[in-house]
C-alpha cells in the first residue's frame, strides 16, 4: 500500500467513525423521541440496539493496520460511510481493490 493512500484511509477512517457514531446517535434519539411502549421496553430495546450497532462498529473498525485496510475501506464503502472528496484523491489501484460494486457487496 503506498504511503499517500494509508495517509488518506486513515482520514477516511476517521470520518467514518463518526459518521456512523452519529448516524447510531440519530437512531438512538428516534427511539427515545418516539417510544410507544413502556419505558422498561424501550428501555431493553436500546440497550440491545446499542449493542447491535456496538458489534457492527467493531466488525467495521477495529484493528487499524495496513493489512487490513483494503478489507476495512471496502466495508466502509459497502455502508456508504466513505467522504467521496477523499476517495477521489486514493490511487487507482486502490479504489478499484475496494469497490464494494466489484464484489457485488
Amino acid at each position: 500500500m503506498k504511503e499517500s493512500d494509508w495517509k488518506i484511509f486513515k482520514k477516511i477512517k476517521e470520518n467514518a467513525i463518526q459518521l456512523f457514531c452519529n448516524n447510531a446517535l440519530n437512531e438512538f434519539e428516534e427511539i427515545i423521541k418516539d417510544r410507544n411502549e413502556n419505558a422498561q421496553e424501550t428501555y431493553i430495546f436500546l440497550y440491545r440496539l446499542v449493542i447491535n450497532r456496538d458489534k457492527h462498529m467493531a466488525i467495521l473498525f477495529d484493528g487499524h493496520s495496513r493489512s487490513k485496510a483494503h478489507l476495512q475501506l471496502l466495508a466502509i464503502r459497502g455502508e456508504n460511510l466513505a467522504d467521496e472528496k477523499l476517495l477521489s484523491e486514493l490511487s487507482e489501484e486502490f479504489l478499484h481493490k475496494t469497490d464494494p460494486k466489484r464484489l457485488n457487496w
